[in-house]
This record gives structure tokens, sequence and C-alpha cells, in this order.
């Protein structure tokens, strides 16, 4: 490990124990860390982890020694969170949640964002594929029980959806290939009249996806730029894209 890497790991980031490591669908993995620091964090729902996970392996790049992941659950009394991490991209995230080990230290640091929590509308759109999965669930189980929610959740299988936290499955799933603007588009056609005059879209996962909807609901249907909340997690022509 290099003298930058030390730094980092002793100034920078906190350290944390995973805790526990269970394969939840075909293609994702649950993660819970534990860390006397979580129980002091100012958090807020949409919050992401930047975990260090190749810190330490001098094979990989600087930009790649970082991921970045929703925090799916948070328990601050007890001072553990969940994360899930998807292996579908055969990355370096991928790599290391198949290999990573109960009990070993892992670095990580706060990232705030803009994808937050926003209790302001009165009724909601969650659209999303499995890389936006987990930070939907925890925006929409924070939100008050008063809310309207509607929501259009994707995966190219079957088997790769998993359940929220205590297995409650509060989102439609549908089975759709990657970039399915215009099917989606049909269904948003389908809820958005349904939807109250204050409204909300969180629309997270494939940037191809989240350029597409952003345009549309701003051009056809007239939102707001305050109604529209937008999180590219992915895109395939880049690497480490968060």
């Amino acid at each position: 490990m290099g003298l930058l890497e030390n730094i980092i790991k002793k100034v920078v980031l906190e350290a944390a124990i995973i805790e526990h490591k269970e394969k939840i669908s075909a293609s994702v993995y649950k993660i819970r860390l534990k860390s006397e620091s979580i129980k002091k964090a100012d958090f807020k729902p949409g919050y992401f982890l930047r975990l260090g996970i190749g810190i330490g392996n001098d094979n990989l790049s600087m930009k790649d020694k970082v991921r970045s992941y929703s925090v799916w659950d948070i328990n601050q009394t007890e001072g553990y969170l969940d994360i899930a991490i998807a292996t579908d991209s055969k990355g370096i995230g991928s790599q290391w949640v198949a290999n990573c080990l109960v009990g070993e230290t892992v670095y990580f640091k706060w990232k705030k964002g803009n994808f937050l929590l926003d209790e302001t509308a009165e009724s909601y759109l969650m659209i999303g594929d499995l890389s936006a999965l987990s930070h939907l669930y925890i925006l929409n189980r924070n939100l008050p029980n008063n809310k309207q929610v509607e929501s259009i959740l994707y995966s190219e299988s079957q088997s790769a959806f998993f359940d929220d936290i205590g297995g409650s499955k509060p989102f439609n799933r549908y089975y759709l290939k990657q970039n399915p603007i215009n099917e989606i588009i049909k269904k948003v056609k389908k809820i958005t009249p349904k939807l109250k005059e204050n409204k909300i879209v969180y629309i997270a996962g494939d940037s191809r996806v989240c350029v597409a909807l952003n345009k549309y609901f701003r051009n056809e249907l007239n939102w707001s730029a305050k109604q529209i909340k937008t999180k590219p997690f992915w895109n395939p022509d880049k690497k480490g894209l968060e």
C-alpha cells in the first residue's frame, strides 16, 4: 500500500467491519457494515457511501479503488448500515463483493449528493432499474404514510429483484430490456393522470433512461425542474459512473 493510500485511509476515510454478507437475489448481495462512527453520522435518506473497495490493491488505478453505493438501511442506535451491490456489471465492485468476507475491515466516506428524500409533495412516482432499487426503497420507506406512491421498477431478469427490508414489496416490478424508454413512457402516460397536483418523480439507474425521461417530463408533461429528480447510477459507455 502506497503512502497516499495510507494517508487517505487514516485521515479521509472511516473504518467499518463487514458484519453480514448475504446473496439476496440471482445477482445482488446484501452487505452490512458496522462502525461506531455510524451512530454519530448526520444521515438523511438518499445518502451514498464512497467505499474503498480497492484500498491496498496496487493493480488498480486510484479511480478504481473507490465505488459509490446507496445506503439501503441504517440503524444508528446499533451503529450499522446495509447496502445492496449488484454483480451484473462484472466490474471492480462485483469482484469485490463476491470475494469479501465477514469480519474484514473496509473504509468509507459519506457522500450526500442531491438525490435525497423530499417530503413536500403529495404524490410520487419512482422509476428505476435494479441499480436504483435500494435507493428508491429507502426514500419510499421514509415518506409519511399519507403520501401517494406509484412506481415503475424494471429488470431484464425475474430472479434479479430483491425485496425491501422486512420482506416488503412496495413497488410494481416489470421485466424489460435495457434502455426501455418507449415502454416506460407508455406506463407513465397511464400513471400520471392519477397523481395529485403536487407531485415529484424520482428517476434513477441507466443514464440513457434518466436523460430521456427528464426531457419527456419537462417538454411533454410540462413538469418543473423542482418536480423532476434524476440520478444516473451507470452508463453503458462509461466506467465507474455512480
